[in-house]
């Protein structure tokens, strides 16, 4: 900036001079030296120019350096300073000015209130209106009723706000549209909507703001056709109005009818931000719409909105619920800058898609950025922990929950109580509950599905009605865990009965998910009949889940009848599903059916079918060890062969006898019996008397369920090498304790 000052300018005209710089230069240091330099004794009223610019830029020391050294700072002077101080929460400085004022005016009182109420401070916001008005109610006009009614939304103080909206009354503010748009707010967002809408009806003059701001409310309330019917009557409309109307669709679950609206919205060439885009993309995978989410996408990379980071982290998210998680990672990496609701949307998405293992390696990665999680991130990699049994991990992030405070977050705590009632730490899952000083439905259900998981039938049904009698109402995923825990324990009347209550006194329509419990309940007690007259009577067919835990129960009790009509609607249901015919082959296999269990194999092999192959695995340092059936891919597979060969000749001494009708072969009983000497979980059970310390319990993790005699073998060797045996296979965890297992030989 080139400055030239001829010296014919008087004092007056150099004043004005520099005020005009002032405005329109960004260097207020280097006009204030020329200005130092130029006039030895500056007015006022360039002096408050020159606070008003330093204010302007966030340099609140020079401003006040010019106040102090004003030789008679007028009104103007000191409420420029103290807007200053008021904007920028220094609220002890705006305190002192305040109080220091030899005058004030309106423009005083309202820096003062907006100073405490952009803090949030209600009781010193609520004082200084009250001594506002007590100073004279000619010091009330629009902002300060505003500001109160932000407030009292803010904090969702309805009293404030009934006593603010009786001075806009009472002081002539009612004709006011400034006031009304925070009126209606204030009303909507404390829950009484009729008295917004009464608000809203009562003022005479209405602009598109309280229009957006009533269809805001009312979606808020679940009032979806007032919301609809505002829209279409109103004569203008601009983007926030369709904005807050496609919004509203989403957050009341009327996902199509968002996207829908977002279509016509487009038909406008109405210009679209961030929350219109980020609002869609919620309800495309709301209804897993994967094409118009793509389309969405499309119209996103031809606008300025590609690299913002809230319609990033949607289309993320978007992609990861309609399970097109490539898509979500490519759109993840060519995020130019992303936040920790950009990572939790990836972590998120990698759990809900079943890829547990990436969601703790993109947890690691995001703190290797140096993201700090917030309570959602630590909670769901937490979970993705408890999904993938690794209590490892997962008490490693229980550390970092505590050192960071995270743990104070129901969110991190509830994640917290699964991991450990999923791992099988049930004692430590029930402490880290009785430990949370706040807990909710969510508590009570990882709780009670942390029971029933374990097969602790009367702890998790004392559970479930000590959650009821504490006022808190179970859900749908509460019932499964408690009807579960029924059928592992073959509690069928206790099952019968709460199966009946949650239907008639709870008011919960059964999913597929319960009456699969209902079939496993009477299925596994060996009530077959029952069984298939509860499924006679249902709304609707059985799952695939439902068929194969019948079809499991008519192996086990070699019910070939019903076990053949449950093979045959399962293969109905689902034809390429190899349970049906795995399950009736042990049926036929159990009565000497070979024949019958050729046919079904041929079948297989011309559909193309192969048996999901068994494995186990267990955690060392770090490092998952798997293990197949007669495996000898592992380094120290001559070490478990060999302590296999020792486990078995003294459980033999301990009266073991192998379970023959375990294998589905058709050999010599010599060629069974190496068969199952061999199976993965005991495979993995001698790997780790090898190579876990003794104390420590060794856990085993299956995809498949327990065979009969790897349950009887290993109670055998949890007596014989007094080691504590956890196994977690898909329907229940099994502790093996001094020849005992925790089911009871019921699973």
């Amino acid at each position: 900036m080139h400055l030239h000052v001829s010296r014919q300018f008087n004092s007056m005209s150099l004043s004005n001079h520099y005020c005009e710089l002032l405005k329109h230069c960004r260097d207020t240091k280097k006009v204030h030296c020329h200005i130092i330099k130029a006039i030895r004794n500056p007015d006022t009223f360039l002096l408050n120019n020159l606070v008003s610019a330093y204010t302007k830029l966030g340099s609140i020391t020079y401003a006040r350096r010019v106040f102090d050294q004003m030789p008679q700072p007028n009104l103007y002077s000191w409420n420029t300073l103290l807007s200053s101080y008021s904007k920028l929460a220094r609220l002890h400085e705006m305190e002192r000015v305040f109080d220091a004022m030899p005058t004030r005016d309106v423009v005083s009182w309202n820096s003062l209130i907006s100073g405490y109420a952009g803090r949030g401070f209600l009781v010193q916001s609520v004082k200084a209106y009250n001594l506002m008005l007590y100073d004279g109610s000619f010091n009330l006009n629009r902002i300060a009723l505003s500001t109160m009614l932000i407030l009292a939304s803010n904090q969702g103080c309805v009293r404030l706000g009934r006593q603010i909206h009786g001075h806009v009354v009472k002081f002539g503010f009612r004709s006011y549209v400034f006031v009304g748009s925070p009126l209606v707010d204030m009303y909507s967002k404390t829950g009484f909507i009729f008295c917004a809408r009464q608000a809203f009806d009562e003022m005479p003059e209405k602009n598109v703001v309280m229009y957006n701001t009533l269809i805001a409310g009312l979606m808020r309330c679940g009032r979806i056709e007032d919301s609809r019917q505002l829209f279409y009557d109103m004569r203008e409309k601009d983007s926030i109005s369709w904005t807050a109307m496609i919004a509203g669709f989403t957050q009341n679950g009327l996902d199509r009818e968002a996207i829908d609206l977002f279509r016509e919205m487009r038909l406008e060439n109405l210009e679209m931000d961030q929350y219109t885009f980020g609002s869609v993309l919620t309800a495309c995978g709301g209804v897993m719409a994967l094409q118009e989410g793509k389309q969405v996408h499309a119209y996103i990379i031809r606008t300025d909105y590609q690299d913002n980071i809230y319609v990033g982290s949607a289309l993320v998210d978007m992609y990861c619920k309609c399970k097109s998680i490539k898509s979500a990672e490519t759109v993840f990496r060519k995020m130019t800058c992303k936040n920790v609701v950009s990572w939790t949307a990836m972590l998120v998405g990698y759990g809900q898609n079943g890829c547990s293992e990436e969601a703790v390696k993109i947890f690691c990665d995001m703190q290797k950025y140096g993201i700090e999680p917030d309570d959602f991130t630590l909670g769901s990699v937490i979970s993705s922990c408890a999904n993938l049994a690794s209590l490892e991990e997962g008490a490693q992030f229980h550390g970092r929950a505590l050192v960071s405070g995270l743990i104070s977050f129901i969110t991190v705590s509830n994640a917290l109580v699964t991991l450990y009632g999923k791992c099988g730490s049930i004692e430590d899952s029930h402490r880290l509950f009785s430990e949370m000083s706040f807990v909710d439905e969510v508590s009570w259900t990882a709780l009670v599905s942390g029971y029933a998981q374990f097969g602790k039938a009367n702890e998790t049904i004392r559970l479930f009605e000590s959650m009821i009698a504490h006022g808190f109402k179970p859900d749908k995923v509460t019932f499964i865990g408690v009807l579960s825990a029924c059928s592992r324990a073959g509690l069928v009347e206790k099952g019968n009965q709460i199966f009946k209550s949650m239907i008639n006194e709870h008011r919960i329509i059964p999913i597929h998910d319960h009456y699969t419990c209902m079939i496993d309940l009477f299925s596994r007690a060996g009530r077959l009949e029952e069984a298939r007259n509860f499924i006679n009577k249902m709304p609707f067919s059985p799952d695939a889940i439902g068929w194969a835990s019948l079809l499991s129960s008519c192996r086990f009790y070699g019910n070939m009848g019903i076990g053949k009509w449950a093979a045959e609607s399962l293969l109905k249901l689902e034809p390429h599903n190899t349970a049906s015919y795995i399950l009736l082959s042990s049926i036929y296999a159990a009565k000497g059916k070979w024949e019958e269990v050729a046919k079904l194999r041929k079948e297989m092999k011309d559909k193309g079918l192969r048996k999901e192959p068994g494995c186990s695995w267990i955690k060392y340092k770090n490092q998952v060890h798997i293990f197949s059936a007669d495996d000898r891919s592992n380094p120290y597979s001559d070490q478990i062969y060999s302590e296999l060969e020792k486990l078995n000749y003294k459980m033999i001494q301990e009266g073991y006898l192998p379970d023959m009708n375990s294998v589905l072969h058709d050999v010599e009983d010599s060629e069974k019996i190496k068969m199952l000497n061999h199976h993965s979980e005991k495979l993995a059970i001698a790997f780790g008397l090898i190579f876990i310390p003794p104390g420590l319990p060794i856990r085993i993790v299956k995809n498949l369920r327990v065979c009969g005699d790897c349950h009887n073998a290993t109670k055998y060797i949890s007596r014989i090498t007094q080691r504590e045996i956890l196994v977690r296979d898909t329907a229940r965890f099994h502790l093996f304790k001094d020849g005992m297992c925790s089911c009871g030989d019921f699973w």
